[in-house]
């Protein structure tokens, strides 16, 4: 039980890595609210928990681009907790386009719920954990990194993300507050959504293209066996002199070149 009596927020926690971060938290003995705008399969999550760890978990709708909202339901929440140790922000949106034809409602999209509802998230958590210290967990990407063809906006923010972390470490290391960035490689339900919209040819390129880039079985990870672990070992005592950093959770993948 590494996270025993810790309390913790996670946002996107209604699917995908979000949903794995919730359960992996509770099965932990963390208490966890999990905020998300999928109100039906956030609350779905809770009632399964709730089975297994009954008062363990609790579900707030919450659209982390709109600063009142994040404000209100970060209130609720630690009030429900009793406090508040951790922040795993993982709520993100992606969208693909030619650098060319990136309209702005897309860009504006993007930038209102990965970099400014990162901005939101994190400066609602600072009031908690100032005076007991505690773990921000943002989430970046391997776009952010090397950038990504095809999603120049969703790259740039998630560049932002890490930017923005990396600042905060420094700044808010005074007050025991640890800040640290992933960028993972997992397959997801916006992974999903994105080879969708390959063609047969598209995708047969692409599946071809990651198994010579990622060493490790040559695919995208699976979130509750190669990342939940890491979101674990992040919210607890074990990475109390870690910040500033993003971890690549990604097989080792290899830049394309």
């Amino acid at each position: 039980m590494q996270l025993a009596g810790r309390n913790a927020i996670v946002t996107g926690g209604a699917r995908g890595i979000g949903a794995s971060v919730v359960r992996a938290y509770v099965a932990e003995g963390a208490r966890v609210v999990s905020l998300d705008v999928l109100d039906e399969q956030g609350k779905a999550l809770v009632d399964e928990l709730e089975a297994s760890h009954p008062g363990k978990a609790l579900f707030l709708h919450c659209d982390i681009a709109e600063k009142a909202q994040v404000d209100g339901a970060f209130r609720e929440a630690v009030g429900w907790l009793g406090g508040l140790d951790v922040l795993a922000n993982v709520a993100a949106v992606e969208r693909t386009a030619p650098a060319e034809s990136i309209g702005q409602p897309d860009w504006d999209l993007i930038f209102d719920v990965n970099v400014r509802g990162t901005l939101h998230t994190n400066q609602a958590a600072f009031p908690y954990l100032k005076d007991r210290g505690g773990r921000i967990i943002n989430f970046g990407s391997a776009a952010g990194l090397g950038g990504m063809p095809g999603a120049a906006h969703y790259a740039a923010s998630k560049g932002a993300v890490l930017a923005w972390t990396r600042t905060l470490a420094q700044e808010w290391a005074r007050y025991g507050i640890t800040v640290n960035a992933l960028a993972p490689m997992i397959w997801t339900p916006m992974y999903d959504a994105h080879r969708a919209k390959m063609s047969v040819e598209e995708l047969a390129a692409h599946d071809q293209m990651l198994s010579r880039i990622i060493p490790l079985g040559g695919k995208l990870g699976d979130a509750e066996r190669d990342l939940a672990p890491v979101m674990v070992f992040l919210a607890g005592e074990g990475s109390r002199f870690i910040t500033g950093q993003t971890l690549c959770v990604d097989g080792g993948t290899v830049p394309v070149r």
